[in-house]
């Protein structure tokens, strides 16, 4: 099951990260798109957890396609990786 405080933690922390970044190539507009998605889904009253899965799914895929992006290194994506991962059981 994943934790869903934790995935709030995750996003708060990603969209800090993110508001670092300057401009934006396409893998950055996916990755703030796909962190906006976790978002919307955490914030409501009760959020499935097959959604949140399905949304932590999408935010992995982003980062890991934008991983060799220099500014996508900027935001340290392997720790990111890390944690959707183990929410994940990958």
């Amino acid at each position: 099951m994943i934790d869903i405080e934790e995935a709030r933690k995750l996003v708060h922390a990603l969209e800090r990260d993110l508001d670092k970044v300057q401009g934006g190539t396409a893998n950055i507009q996916t990755l703030r798109q796909e962190v906006e998605t976790l978002r919307k889904v955490l914030q409501t009253p009760e959020p499935g957890h097959g959604w949140v899965r399905d949304a932590l799914e999408g935010l992995h895929s982003s980062i890991q396609e934008g991983v060799d992006t220099a500014k996508l290194d900027a935001i340290v994506a392997g720790r990111y990786i890390a944690a959707i991962a183990k929410m994940l059981g990958l």
